[in-house]
């Protein structure tokens, strides 16, 4: 629709790791990698790719169950869980799906 500025359909998107979602691709990588080197560079470079294409597509994770977050599955075990603000996508954390999100407050 002309003359609408949304991020779904708007210009450059900028992604942005942050230290808490790369410390997760981190510690992914060594444990898959205690068992299967290549199988853990494969999960991390699919990981990376289906995040890379929130560059064009920020909306495209479903609603978060954190208020202000989206979660992208990038893998049946793995999901990202990211937020958008303008034209900034930063990914907050990669976790297993079996995974308690969020977590819980003590």
């Amino acid at each position: 629709m002309a003359g609408r500025n949304t991020p779904e359909d708007c210009c450059i998107v900028k992604l942005v790791w942050t230290r808490p979602a790369a410390a997760d691709r981190r510690e992914i990588r060594t444990y898959i990698a205690q068992d299967n080197p290549p199988a853990a560079l494969a999960l991390d470079a699919l990981i990376s790719e289906k995040a890379a294409r929130l560059i064009d597509h920020p909306l495209l994770g479903r609603p978060g169950r954190v208020a202000g977050t989206r979660e992208l599955v990038a893998h049946r075990n793995y999901i990202v869980v990211y937020d958008v603000t303008g034209d900034l996508v930063r990914i907050l954390c990669v976790l297993h799906a079996a995974r308690q999100w969020p977590p819980q407050q003590a």
